[in-house]
């Protein structure tokens, strides 16, 4: 075996497995709530653009930091789903049917949707506390992103990859995926780069919790019994 091959298993090896076991065990239904996600999207990217739609769309999953926060807190589950206009959608489809799809047959629905509202959520919070810094502060933002429309998926995508790579120690691609978004936004200091990095760091909170939680389970049950307790293994769900 190459070195190339023995980096690429043990970085991906435990992911791999995992995603593949679930996919041969149940197939298409290793990820329903994936499929649902991907015809949301296309289906609100329709609707959006037609003469009809376009207002409903930005009525139930439209954010604007200039919006009430109460009114912005109601949108934001919506808003993962609604496509950005001035992106391509087979992106944003691309993007839910892969991320979503792996972090899905990994950590079961309903731990996909949890990871991937927080980070988004992170995102809104943050593009208020940015615009309230200001554009002169490195962490702030000027003034006119209040009337930025922002949906779409990334952030949560962003937030979900780094959370799936660390459960499965694929340490290399999450800290990747940070040196990208770090990169993004030296060279293209926007809304979308800093919410991704506001999704990150809200998903970091995660992970050291989930990481406090876990060690608190493996120490009450390594204190009775010996073997896979004290192994240190991620928990798979396939």
């Amino acid at each position: 075996m190459s070195t190339l091959s023995r980096l690429a298993r043990a970085e991906w090896g435990s992911l791999y497995s995992a995603v593949r076991a679930g996919l041969v065990a149940r197939r298409w239904r290793a990820a329903p709530m994936t499929l649902a996600a991907v015809c949301l999207t296309a289906a609100f990217q329709f609707v959006q653009n037609q003469s009809w739609g376009y207002q409903f769309v930005q009525n139930i999953g439209c954010v604007r930091a200039e919006d009430p926060l109460w009114l912005a807190l109601l949108r934001t589950p919506l808003s993962l789903f609604v496509p950005a206009l001035d992106l391509p959608v087979w992106g944003a489809l691309a993007q839910i049917l892969l991320v979503f799809g792996i972090a899905e047959i990994c950590l079961g629905w309903w731990r996909t949707l949890v990871i991937g509202y927080v980070a988004t959520l992170a995102g809104t919070l943050y593009a208020r506390v940015g615009i309230e810094l200001g554009y002169d502060n490195w962490f702030g933002l000027p003034a006119s992103d209040a009337q930025v429309a922002d949906t779409g998926p990334s952030a949560a995508v962003v937030g979900l990859a780094v959370f799936v790579c660390w459960r499965y120690r694929a340490y290399f691609t999450a800290a990747l995926v940070v040196v990208l978004m770090v990169v993004e936004v030296l060279f293209k200091n926007n809304l979308a780069g800093k919410e991704h990095l506001a999704a990150i760091g809200a998903v970091l909170v995660l992970c050291l919790l989930s990481s406090v939680r876990h060690r608190g389970r493996g120490g009450r049950s390594g204190s009775g019994r010996s073997g896979t307790a004290g192994s240190g293994l991620p928990p798979i769900r396939s």
